[in-house]
């Protein structure tokens, strides 16, 4: 179904694409609306859709949910013509390099422009309710929860993830169909999408019962998150920098020699010869045999992650082969990620020596490539000037109706190659710039280059659950942050340790690192947060990062950060099987309240603890009970953080299996080996035997634990762990069945062709009483056993 109706000054075409899915679209002739590249190849619309989720009244648009209400109103568009521009260099280009925090910059300095046409500045205005939470956008900086009232610049930064979707406390979301830069404003009742440069105004609205449907459908539209491996839940030590093979190694033997589990070590930049900035040859005398290397890390079952970039130095091979092509972004040393030529070169550059030798992960980094015009100063800049900044950057080098984009092609590259390559390994990247769609193209993204602050470590905690409520299932971030000094410049990292300018974004609260006990206060609060994002990851700047660094056996926080990475590891069956579920039923681990209590009005605002699946509430700590700065004892701290338990639940203490029923604040008292942690009451966790790597039992479970007190229902999976034969059924699933009343677990139908486990140990946990431990031989069948 296609309605046209000639609005002045354009031609609307309202597409219902399915049930719950309704797709709006302005232009300037009658002709049909291309496809866009954000949206799934294999999506198939409904043909001849009938729906009444929307009716046109005069120049609105009104959406309605299937009850008949009426939730959401398209007020005003406009298309407004605007001269684009294109820079170019007349004669010999002028180029300048600098080194900064964010890699090696090349400017040039003597590019013109001249007129390349016209297009249009889009404007689409939305009428919303007073108290309607407005959630998503992306992850960015400031720790805004809920955009009704609040403004924000859609562009691609370090520390900024832009992402043009946001979802609505009553029940349906709005995905902006543009890969352009984009200002959200939200005022007066009215939500403004501003969209710099665009030659139609393209968006979607999804409708759903609860935020859980309609990311379903926002994934059915954009794409399939496919199935990282297994190592990657594990836990991924990273620092800058390991310099050299020996290193990388020594660490590794470190953590096996002191009984801490690991998955996974990264290799940040400078891995090439002096002066070769981006090359992906590395430096034969401090990698002299990568192949040796890798096999060596594998044989301690420890995977290597390795950092590439987009931009590269003159003087290199890399570089040339670009330019001989004519494959880089016009007057700049980058790689055209919009090029399937160019990302095949790309691809073909990475698997010449990194790949080849049994690389297990790329980190994609500076995946934004044209921020650097902002990350400098003494001073940070308002974010309207900021977004100006980067945005006419860009402009220079790159398509204007695609200055967010980048990042995901960048990705899409990666992905797909990879796939050419080697589809018998799980493509993995860790990116700092991804887009709406970045999921089906085995991506994690980070939040970039944050400070040691406890501030920080709050509003990171938002910037996450909105990435999630945004549609995007893999998040993380550095735990510990990536800058932890202010002003003490001799203890700066990235080589920069002689610059003694003060920059903004170098803003740590702890100029002495480790050896500062407020540092390894906010260190260990960081990591037991970080325990509980889709990827566990360490890595930072200025000082060392590895356990042993925090203390020695016995010491408190040494201890308490083996326990949490224990902890990670006895939950992977359970994080394992919520993959599993992101990728079978679009599913959402890093869960803003609002997804499982939306009917509990005190969650709304709620952004400072969030859901770990649908079992664990979990409730970082994020102020100092024990140190200030420069060690200094609080003496006179409470040891203790606010707890709200949502409503509709009852709750189990992790640590005690102490019952508490929802809709209530507590007094949670956090000591340092700890933080506040629930179960929900009625959930099935499957848990590990001590491990210490991933894949050491091959998923295989120890034991299910049932908290009682509510009906469950959980699906536990398993498969190879690093290939892609699960899309051809070669996995395991066994739904598993709890009734509260009857005390019973019911095991259904083993479904794919993985082997199923057999032995079960199944321990039911029942609120003051003592637990039980039962043991179940399970033959394929359903079967119902009594706890």
């Amino acid at each position: 179904m296609d309605t046209k109706n000639k609005c002045s000054p354009s031609f609307v075409h309202i597409m219902p694409m399915t049930e719950n899915i309704i797709r709006v679209v302005y232009t300037k002739s009658e002709e049909k609306p291309d496809n866009s590249i954000l949206i799934a190849e294999d999506f198939k619309p409904m043909g001849n859709l009938a729906t009444d989720n929307y009716l046109c009244v005069d120049d609105s648009i009104l959406f309605k949910n299937k009850q008949g209400e009426v939730i959401l109103k398209e007020i005003g568009h406009s298309l407004t013509e605007k001269e684009v521009l294109t820079y170019y260099v007349d004669g010999e280009p002028v180029i300048k390099y600098k080194q900064t925090a964010n890699g090696d910059v090349a400017y040039i300095e003597n590019a013109r422009h001249k007129s390349a046409g016209k297009s249009y500045e889009g404007k689409l205005v939305f009428s919303i309710t007073e108290k309607e939470g407005i959630y998503g956008l992306g992850q960015h900086e400031n720790g805004i929860y809920n955009y009704n009232g609040n403004k924000e610049y859609l562009f691609q930064a370090n520390m900024k993830i832009s992402i043009p979707f946001i979802l609505s406390s009553r029940n349906y979301g709005i995905l902006i169909d543009t890969e352009s830069a984009v200002i959200f404003d939200s005022k007066q009742g009215e939500v403004t999408f501003s969209i710099d440069t665009t030659t139609e105004l393209s968006y979607y609205v999804i409708i759903g019962k609860n935020f859980e449907e309609i990311i379903k459908e926002l994934r059915n539209l954009t794409g399939r998150a496919p199935m990282l491996p297994r190592w990657a839940y594990g836990y991924v030590q990273s620092k800058e920098r390991y310099s050299s093979s020996e290193d990388l190694l020594n660490t590794v033997l470190r953590f096996r020699n002191s009984g801490i589990p690991i998955d996974c070590i990264v290799q940040d930049w400078f891995t090439w010869e002096e002066g070769l900035w981006g090359e992906k040859s590395v430096d034969k005398k401090r990698y002299p045999d990568i192949k040796r290397l890798v096999d060596r890390l594998h044989k301690e079952h420890v995977k290597l992650m390795v950092s590439i970039w987009p931009n590269m130095a003159e003087g290199g091979t890399n570089i040339r082969e670009f330019k001989e092509k004519g494959l880089l972004l016009p007057n700049t040393t980058t790689y055209d990620a919009s090029s399937e030529e160019a990302r095949a070169i790309y691809w073909k550059q990475c698997e010449e020596e990194w790949f080849s030798a049994g690389v297990d992960a790329w980190w994609c980094d500076n995946a934004e490539p044209f921020s650097d015009a902002d990350w400098n100063g003494e001073e940070k800049r308002p974010e309207e000037l900021r977004y100006q900044l980067i945005v006419d950057e860009s402009k220079k080098f790159m398509d204007w109706t695609r200055l967010n984009s980048y990042g995901l092609l960048h990705s899409k590259g990666i992905y797909e190659n990879w796939r050419k390559t080697k589809n018998g390994k799980r493509v993995i990247n860790l990116t700092r710039s991804s887009y709406i769609s970045g999921q089906r193209y085995g991506t994690v993204s980070w939040s970039g280059d944050i400070s040691a602050k406890w501030s920080v470590l709050r509003k990171q905690i938002t910037e996450g659950i909105k990435f999630s409520m945004s549609g995007m299932p893999y998040w993380t971030l550095d735990i510990g942050a990536f800058f932890t000094v202010k002003d003490k410049w001799e203890n700066r990292g990235c080589n920069c340790c002689d610059n003694t300018n003060k920059l903004w974004f170098w803003d740590g609260d702890y100029n002495d690192g480790v050896d500062d006990l407020g540092y390894k206060e906010l260190y260990v609060r960081w990591f037991q947060y970080g325990a509980f994002l889709p990827m566990f990851r360490s890595h930072g700047t200025d000082t060392p990062r590895e356990p042993w660094n925090f203390g020695k056996p016995g010491d408190i926080f040494y201890e308490t950060l083996l326990k949490f990475i224990k902890l990670r590891y006895q939950l992977l069956p359970y994080i394992y099987s919520m993959a599993a579920a992101i990728n079978q039923n679009h599913s959402t681990i890093l869960r803003s309240l609002m997804f499982d209590f939306a009917e509990d009005e005190n969650v709304k605002e709620l952004s400072d603890s969030f859901m770990f699946g649908k079992a664990f509430l979990v409730c970082p700590v994020t102020e100092p009970m024990y140190y200030e700065v420069n060690s200094v004892p609080l003496s006179n701290a409470e040891k203790t953080k606010k707890v709200y338990l949502p409503k509709g639940a009852w709750w189990y203490d992790f640590w005690t299996n102490t019952l508490y029923e929802g809709g209530q604040t507590l007094t949670y008292r956090a000591t340092l080996d700890m933080i506040p942690l629930f179960v929900k009451a009625g959930s099935i966790v499957p848990t590990s035997e001590p491990l210490m790597y991933a894949d050491e039992k091959k998923g295989e479970i120890s034991e299910i634990i049932i908290y009682s007190g509510e009906d469950g229902e959980f699906t536990l999976y398993n498969d190879d762990g690093d290939n892609y034969s699960y899309e051809k059924g070669n996995y395991s699933s066994i739904n598993l069945v709890y009734k509260d009343n009857k005390k019973t677990l019911t095991f259904g139908m083993a479904c794919g062709e993985f082997k199923y486990q057999e032995n079960f140990k199944i321990k039911l946990i029942k609120s003051g009483e003592n637990t039980k431990t039962i043991e179940f031989i399970y033959r394929g069948k359903e079967e119902t056993i009594n706890l």
